[in-house]
């Protein structure tokens, strides 16, 4: 069973960063489409970027040119760094591998709170 979780959230001025990691267990993240998505209170869950199988990504509007995905394949694990935070990124933050058009299923971690305050 492949499992997914994150870590990394906290606290941080507006300006500041923080890097994100998603955890992959259970297979190699490359088998699946690895995405990062984010909820804020009162809001539809949003996507933030993903790393596609071939290593390629792609990023929202909202945070493209801030934030970068990469893979870690020692580690078997996805980090989502974020730079130039603003107040409008806090949210709980989610990770999910995804390769349901291959039959390998679509798993979610938990989620990783986000706080940007001053």
């Amino acid at each position: 069973q492949v499992q997914v979780a994150e870590s990394g959230g906290g606290s941080v001025q507006p300006g500041g960063s923080l890097r994100l990691s998603c955890a992959v267990s259970g297979s190699s993240f490359s088998n699946y489409r690895v995405g990062w998505y984010r909820e804020a209170p009162g809001k539809q869950r949003e996507f933030v970027g993903a790393i596609h199988m071939g290593g390629s990504t792609n990023y929202g509007d909202s945070v493209r040119g801030r934030f970068t995905i990469s893979g870690d394949s020692d580690k078997n694990t996805v980090y989502l760094q974020m730079n130039r935070l603003k107040l409008e990124d806090t949210a709980v933050y989610y990770c999910n591998a995804d390769a349901r058009w291959l039959g390998r299923g679509d798993f979610w971690g938990q989620g990783t709170q986000v706080t940007v305050s001053s």
